[in-house]
């Protein structure tokens, strides 16, 4: 334990020093403060992210399912410890409330989801830039960013990290808006871009990601273009892939199988036919979404209602009788003109991903269907529809025992028959898409054998049950950092905590697809099946992901009269290979899809615009064929040689990080119990194990919770301790263990002499054994160089009596054994002078290391830019080559020519390019000049940030023996 102030002064300061770039123990502080097992790779992307302070950043490319999300949360928590918050994450829509989660779960981190009601209410806030926010990570959907580009580029990112980065990778083509808006905002921050997929189609996607990072990576287009892009031999992928290796890291699955054990899914597909009743209703509902003219859906809107409208009509009856409901009283506030409500939010209170919908399907939504004018032919059709409307509602409202839902019961039978011979718990996460069919399928259950057994979970949760769960919680956790004072992310916590400790089965809406993690449960059932994979993938994430101690059973549904839903669910089984193995669909294809709004139109079109069985074959099967991969053996050759590296390469790399960060990450852990348990010696009662119990608030002006607490740890394979309930995290990051650093940072340190016990010490420190008995003095300061980063070194100056210089890293060994203080001294004048040498001598070491590492920082970005430099003029040069060939072409064909007029046009043409050439040979001088001045103003830039900007610090100076 820590015996003395200066015991404590020294391990203060070194808890919260800041380490270079290259170092792996830049991230222990992160890392200790995170909820997550430390998987080697996982640092290792991080350490990449942040390999050269001259860097503009990064793509993490790692396969599908090794957690590019915890890379990019231990980068984000590494700025977030150093203070720089001004952090954006630009995410598919259907990912903003996963993110939000996560980083508040496993990170600690506080964040807002910026939209377009939460923007407007910043505004009214009178934040006129909404995306500038104190102490909040700022998330928002890729439409978002590309509707309020403006404002993103008038802040001041610190990072900026773009997951499912692949949607931008066509942005060399001007075409493509969104890409080239988000391009264009963020061009001077640092970015991080995370995807599984950096290289699809064509090698120029790739050119693209990486001008998103750094444009002087590459020339332009066009020279990449005569480098790359027609010549993938050897090579030219050998040069491409040194070039691309500073900004693109990619590890593959077969090469972590050592440290991350996988799962499998193992697929139930539980078929069903519909009463004839079902079948009627399906039939007038399809028939009626397919007429081309509604009166009850805007235009503008129509073709995503009609997608709604058929999954709702696929959920259950009574889905579709609240919808038809709702249109109906539309039709009838229409035909009384008091029409006021938007029908995607009265819509939105069942179908709960409306509004991400929205955002994916439509940039712009202000369509008023108030300000129609109707005919009186359109007043005599709108009764007319009104009158089927009802007459559909009618027949949906007799349907109160649907044949889906009796086969439910045999699904789950066969489902927990499965877990039983898994060894897993008996428990089933079942999504559906509507929350009237929840509230159906909850009643339901209830009166057949899983009385008290079942919860629901969805975008309000303010249904009876859910409202005492949340109640208990908050009265069970009072007083500990669990209850985060927010309702939705307790209610969410106290949800999960019930279906893992009390509940069988939790029925879930979309919302429960986002962000919550439920390893806990193997049994995922889609009652009502998404159209888009990548919903899928999401929904079956909540359970198969990292930490799954078991395969995971995934039961669907499949309607057996219905040929369109056959053929959906074989492009989603055997197509997307979503439901078996081990990882689900793989790169390619998820990558190929995108967002998988596309994918998910196309189906919509075939159910809209194919009547017969014949009609619906032939527009899968041409669906089925555009999906074939159109990535050629070329590109899958130039993928593996430009973002692979060899396995034996890659696993020693990673075994000695785990070393190296496990040891660290010990170390730094053992500091802080230590500095804990010496603050708060007064104030806590510690055991043996980690933990203690806080019995008294030591600090009147933070609020910190009293009662138990355990230090968050990781053992030597990379795993963290369980957290035992009512307990709280202690963690670097805490408020308790920020208060305790400061407070020990600062205290009072007049030079005394400390005798350190060597001799009975369980540390066997061998070069400190020969100097038992002597004494000497010692000096300890701390640097801060300030250059292209900012890093902080202990140094200890120090010198026995007789005159012999220790080692500064041993010296400070001395800090680890018990000392005893025993009184004031003065420090000897001849001394101070020889320590304030051996300072000097010190820092000129750590001074000059610094130096020569901002030199080759330097020197690979000069080689950088100079590559830069000749792509440019290659490029202007090749215009001038080509305008050569082709005079030389139109000379020959002009002697060929016997007619003189024609002759004399020929000559004319020629003269016009060989005029076009001069301009050209002129601008390719001026443009070279261009390119060399831009080149010198880069290199001044670099040269400026050279430049080290010292500051020492004493903390403290004793004269010391060694027992």
């Amino acid at each position: 334990m820590i015996s003395t102030n200066f015991h404590a002064k020294y391990f203060a300061h070194d808890l919260t020093r800041r380490l270079p770039s290259d170092s792996v123990g830049k991230f222990v502080a992160s890392l200790q403060d995170a909820q997550v097992d430390l998987n080697p790779h996982q640092v290792d992307a991080a350490l990449f992210a942040f390999q050269s302070p001259l860097s503009k950043g990064a793509i993490l490319a790692d396969e599908v399912g090794l957690g590019k999300t915890i890379e990019a949360g231990i980068i984000l928590s590494q700025k977030w410890a150093e203070r720089k918050r001004k952090l954006l994450i630009i995410s598919p829509s259907n990912l903003r409330k996963q993110w939000n989660q996560e980083l508040l779960d496993k990170f600690f981190l506080p964040s807002t989801i910026l939209e377009s009601k939460s923007f407007n209410d910043e505004i009214k806030k009178g934040n006129l830039n909404p995306f500038n926010q104190e102490d909040q990570i700022i998330i928002c959907s890729y439409q978002f960013a590309k509707t309020k580009d403006a404002y993103i580029k008038q802040t001041k990112w610190d990072l900026v990290i773009i997951d499912e980065a692949h949607r931008l990778r066509n942005v060399y083509k001007p075409a493509n808006k969104t890409a080239n808006a988000i391009k264009e905002a963020l061009h001077p921050y640092k970015k991080v871009l995370l995807t599984a997929t950096p290289l699809q189609n064509s090698i120029l996607e790739l050119f693209g990601l990486v001008s998103i990072i750094d444009d002087y990576v590459f020339g332009d287009l066009k020279s990449f273009k005569e480098q790359y892009s027609r010549n993938l031999d050897e090579d030219y992928l050998e040069d491409l892939r040194n070039r691309i290796q500073p900004v693109c890291h990619r590890t593959l699955r077969k090469q972590v199988l050592e440290y991350i054990n996988y799962t499998n899914r193992i697929p139930i597909c539980e078929e069903f036919f519909p009463t004839p009743e079902e079948e009627d209703l399906y039939d007038l509902v399809s028939e009626y979404l397919q007429r081309p003219k509604l009166y009850a859906l805007p235009n503008s809107q129509r073709q995503l209602m009609t997608l709604i409208l058929r999954k709702l009509l696929a959920s259950s009856s009574f889905a579709i009788f609240g919808t038809l409901n709702t249109l109906v009283n539309r039709l009838e506030s229409i035909l009384i003109k008091e029409l006021n409500s938007d029908l995607f939010d009265e819509i939105d209170e069942d179908y709960e991903s409306t509004d991400e919908l929205q955002d994916e399907w439509y940039d712009d939504n202000d369509d008023d269907i108030s300000d129609v004018v109707y005919s009186p032919e359109d007043l005599v059709n709108i009764q007319k529809e009104l009158d089927e409307l009802k007459q559909y509602r009618n027949l949906a409202e007799k349907i109160q025992k649907n044949s889906k839902a009796e086969h439910l019961f045999t699904a789950l039978d066969k489902g927990f028959k499965e877990l039983e011979n898994l060894g897993a718990n008996k428990k089933a996460l079942i999504f559906t898409e509507s929350r009237r069919t929840q509230d159906f399928l909850y009643k339901t259950l209830e009166k057949r054998g899983y009385k008290d057994k079942v919860i629901l979970f969805n975008g309000m949760n303010n249904d009876a049950k859910s409202k005492e769960i949340y109640k208990n919680w908050i009265q069970k956790n009072k007083g500990s950092d669990k209850v985060t004072g927010s309702k939705t992310a307790d209610m969410r916590a106290a949800l999960v905590d019930y279906f893992k400790n009390e509940a069988t089965i939790m029925i879930a809406t979309e919302a429960a697809s986002e962000g919550i993690n439920l390893q806990f449960c193997s049994l995922i059932v889609n009652y009502d099946m998404p159209w888009n994979p990548q919903r899928i993938e999401q929904r079956i994430g909540r359970c198969h992901r990292y930490g799954q101690k078991h395969d995971v059973v995934v039961v669907n549904f499949l309607n057996k009269k219905n040929e369109a839903d056959i053929r959906v669910y074989e492009l989603l089984e055997q197509k997307f290979q979503l439901f078996d193995g081990v990882f689900g669909a793989s790169d390619e294809v998820l990558g190929a899809i995108g967002s998988g709004v596309d994918f998910e139109k196309r189906i919509a079109m075939i159910y809209q615009n194919c009547r017969k069985p014949e009609e619906i074959k032939a527009a899968f099967d041409e669906l089925q064929e555009d999906l074939k991969p159109q990535i050629s053996e070329k590109i899958l050759e130039a993928k593996t040689t430009l973002l692979e590296n060899f396995d034996g390469e890659v696993s020693a790399k990673l075994k000695a990080n785990l070393l190296e960060t496990t040891d660290s990450l010990s170390k730094f852990e053992e500091k802080l119990w230590k500095l804990t348990n010496f603050v708060l010696v007064d104030n806590a009662t510690f055991n043996d194990n980690f933990s203690f119990e806080l019995k008294k608030n030591p600090f009147n002006d933070i609020n910190i919770n009293k009662g138990k607490y355990i230090l968050l740890r990781t053992d030597d394979k990379g795993k963290k301790n369980e957290v035992p309930e009512h307990t709280n995290i202690y963690r670097i990051g805490h408020p308790l263990a920020q208060q305790i650093i400061q407070e020990a940072s600062i205290l009072e340190t007049p030079t005394q002499k400390i005798s350190f016990n060597l001799s009975s010490s369980k540390s066997k420190i061998s070069y400190l054994e020969q100097f038992i008995d002597e004494e000497g003095w010692m000096k300890i300061v701390k640097l801060e160089i300030d250059s292209f980063e900012k890093e902080d070194y202990i140094i200890a100056s120090a010198i026995l009596d007789d005159g012999t210089v220790l080692e500064s890293d041993m010296a400070l060994k001395l800090f680890s054994l018990d000392g005893t203080e025993e009184g004031g001294v003065s420090l000897d004048p001849e001394f101070a002078q020889k320590l304030e040498e051996i300072h000097f001598a010190n820092c000129q070491e750590i001074i000059s290391t610094n130096a020569m590492k901002n030199n080759d920082f330097f020197d690979e970005e000069m080689d950088k830019l100079d590559q830069w430099a000749d792509d440019m003029k290659l490029s202007l040069d090749k215009e001038v080559k080509d305008l050569d060939a082709e005079i030389k072409l139109r000379k020959a064909e002009a002697k060929k020519i016997l007619n003189l007029d024609e002759k004399v046009k020929a000559q004319r043409t020629i003269k016009e390019l060989e005029n076009k050439r001069s301009e050209k040979r002129r601008r390719l001088y001026l443009a070279q000049d261009e390119v060399d001045e831009k080149k010198e103003n880069l290199l001044s830039e670099t040269e400026k940030r050279l430049e080290q900007n010292i500051t020492e610090t004493e903390l403290f100076a004793i004269r010391f023996k060694i027992l």
